[in-house]
């Protein structure tokens, strides 16, 4: 992973070169261009806001198809939960609703539950993940607390056609089948893509407790993961008549549908429907380059996303096929931003963005939406000669919560081997549509669940400091970062106990609910406000050449996550102190053949849960993976590769209850098996 102060500070080291042909040719660029930190294009190492950057050669090396999977291996600040509704993310800390997901720097929305469908994201277009740290509103607006991660695809612009085919498979049904179509000539660009992505459900232990007891046990057919089916397809058109003008338009329909056990009368697990996802996004956009520092760009985008429930056992009310939607979200995104070198040591962005959000929630009784209007500006100047500072601000105009300013800050300050960097942000955001109106009632497995919204709910400010301190050279680069993330009035779904008039009110906002189903519920959801959160943090982050072909790294976190509600302080929910990662990659050529080694794993300390859950154990898991590419023509070349996931066979075996969650999700030891064949003429 090159990371800011990782190895992407070494200069660019060029290994397994052939001038006859570019396919074979392996080159570790630690020192790319990267936008998200700075909102322009910039090396790594000049810009004043710590960058993590993830390269597709890296994903690929690990034998790496999804997501969730490339993020984790390789950030130990990012952990994943999946789950039937999707994926709860976490970074630095912090979850889902303080993350912005950016693709190409527009925001992809679509939530589930405060959970994220990441299958939406097509890994086979990906050309680099960037990951900003901290709060980052004053460029990118609300939801920016905890970091931003841009995905940045890949249009080729150098050759005529290009036929790719990218699969993997490993067991427990896992299948990745990605194919696409390049073509560019004259300008014109046309990049197809479809991917389909499949796993089986699993569990790694097929017993529970049965309710109500903790000792006796029974047989249960519910996952631990939940299979799926998705498919994902794209397409992109990008026209370049001369070098000052480049537009671009772009769709991606993505579908996703779930993989549990039915129903039995014989055993418990199972479920009447599955879970169904389809998402359409589309964008159109433009720059236009006055001279190479001086630049207008616009950007328009309209993402849908909605899902429900696809029932495939008849039940009383419904028959097998039938379609329940729960929740329909629509966001639709204007930007327009100018880039200006106004001086040779000096580069101001201007900006405005506007942005509507839509929700409609069957189950949670929502038909309402919300626009934003914001103004933002960042001037970024050399003082001296090592000097650099930054100074931004975004004043944003919520219709609901009115108007709040967001400034930001850094420092840089750079002699010879050593870069000392210092950054202050301030970060905002407005409670969410289902925060501030959910009025939602479910029965599951007999149990009724009800949370409400809450209109009386304040914004969430956070204020961002991190100190960074980094020492490189040709061989070795060692960067430590410390921060510190505050958090005031945090938006939490507390439990409110139920009593007798509490009851009453509960059966009249939700007639259908039985008095029996009332007469069991001991508490209800309700969103508030809590007092504050405090995130702290030491990141440390060593990467080595040690020779030509052989690249060590490893990245250490320690989070101290927590929340205080009243005088209580606890830990934020599924926090983790300790956690990193540990990677080494060898490399080499013979003649037309290429061959890579890659060892990569993560170990992390336990994971915190908050109320009756109990933490989940810590857990160390190691992949092997290997590449073998092989010059076939000048045009044409083939990729196989192997490898096992999950090396020392880890598996939390541990019995499901009421009490319990889990942290590793891992089946056991799995052989991965990959072949990538790709034509360019």
């Amino acid at each position: 992973m090159a990371l800011l102060s990782g190895s992407a500070a070494f200069p660019q080291i060029h290994t397994m070169t052939r001038k006859d042909s570019s396919v074979i040719s392996r080159t570790y660029n630690l020192n790319p261009v990267v936008v998200t930190g700075s909102g322009h294009h910039q090396r790594l190492k000049s810009t004043a806001t710590p960058v993590h950057v993830l390269s597709s050669q890296e994903i690929r090396e690990q034998g790496i198809s999804t997501f969730d999977a490339a993020l984790t291996r390789m950030m130990p600040q990012v952990s994943m939960a999946p789950n039937s509704m999707g994926t709860f993310l976490r970074l630095n800390g912090l979850g889902n609703k303080y993350i912005l997901i950016l693709i190409n720097g527009q925001k992809l929305s679509g939530d589930i539950s405060n959970n994220v469908d990441l299958n939406r994201i097509n890994m086979s277009r990906v050309k680099r993940i960037e990951v900003l740290d901290g709060a980052a509103s004053s460029l990118y607006g609300s939801d920016a607390i905890a970091g931003v991660i841009n995905i940045i695809t890949d249009q080729p612009t150098q050759q005529l056609v290009g036929i790719t085919s990218d699969t993997h498979v490993s067991g427990h049904g896992v299948l990745t089948e990605a194919v696409s179509l390049d073509l560019y000539k004259s300008g014109f660009g046309s990049y197809t893509s479809f991917t389909h992505d499949r796993a089986d459900s699993y569990q790694t232990t097929d017993l529970e407790y049965v309710k109500g007891s903790d000792t006796e046990t029974q047989q249960t057919i519910a996952p631990l993961f939940t299979g799926y089916r998705s498919n994902i397809f794209g397409q992109k058109f990008t026209y370049n008549p001369n070098q000052h003008l480049a537009l671009n338009a772009g769709l991606d329909y993505s579908y996703k549908i779930t993989d549990r056990p039915e129903t039995r009368s014989d055993i418990t697990g199972g479920t009447d429907y599955e879970m169904r996802y389809k998402g359409l996004r589309w964008n159109v956009g433009g720059i236009y380059k006055f001279t190479s520092r001086n630049s207008l760009q616009a950007d328009f985008t309209v993402d849908r996303f909605r899902y429900g429930k696809e029932y495939d056992v008849e039940t009383k009310t419904n028959a097998i096929g039938d379609y329940v939607q729960s929740k329909k979200q629509r966001m639709m995104e204007g930007e327009l931003k100018g880039i200006l070198g106004l001086s040779a040591h000096s580069t101001t962005i201007l900006g405005a963005d506007w942005r509507k959000d839509y929700l409609t929630a069957t189950s949670g009784n929502i038909d309402r939406q919300v626009y934003t209007l914001a103004a933002y500006a960042q001037h970024e100047m050399r003082l001296l000669k090592d000097l650099t500072a930054t100074l931004g601000l975004r004043l944003t105009h919520h219709e609901t919560f009115n108007n709040h300013l967001t400034p930001k800050a850094t420092l840089m300050y750079a002699p010879c081997n050593f870069r000392f960097r210092a950054t202050y942000s301030a970060g905002f955001r407005a409670p969410g549509l289902d925060e501030l109106y959910y009025h939602y009632f479910s029965v599951n497995r007999g149990k009724a669940q009800i949370s409400f919204g809450n209109q009386e709910l304040k914004p969430e400010k956070s204020h961002y400091l991190s100190l960074n301190a980094e020492y490189r050279n040709e061989v070795i680069a060692v960067s430590v970062t410390g921060y510190l993330n505050r958090i005031n009035d945090m938006v939490v779904k507390q439990n409110v106990d139920i009593d007798d008039a509490s009851r009453t009110m509960l059966i009249k906002e939700f007639p259908e609910m039985t008095q029996d189903q009332a007469d069991k519920m001991v508490s209800y959801a309700l969103y508030q406000n809590s007092d504050k959160g405090d995130v702290k943090g030491v990141q440390l982050n060593v990467s080595a050449n040690l020779f030509p072909g052989l690249n060590l790294s490893t990245n250490y976190v320690y989070t101290y996550a927590r929340s205080k509600s009243g005088e209580q302080w606890e830990p934020l929910e599924r926090s983790i102190r300790h956690a990193a990662t540990i990677a080494a990659n060898y490399h080499h050529t013979w003649g037309r053949y290429g061959m890579n080694i890659n060892l990569n794993g993560r170990l992390q300390s336990k994971t915190y849960y908050t109320g009756t859950y109990e933490n989940a154990p810590g857990f160390g898991i190691w992949n092997l993976h290997t590449t073998h590419t092989f010059d076939c023509t000048k045009w044409a070349f083939v990729e196989p590769s192997i490898g096992i996931d999950n090396l020392f066979d880890k598996v939390d075996r541990r019995i499901d209850s009421s009490t319990r969650k889990y942290a590793l999700y891992s089946p056991g030891r799995m052989v991965v098996v990959g072949l990538k064949l790709k034509y360019k003429h």
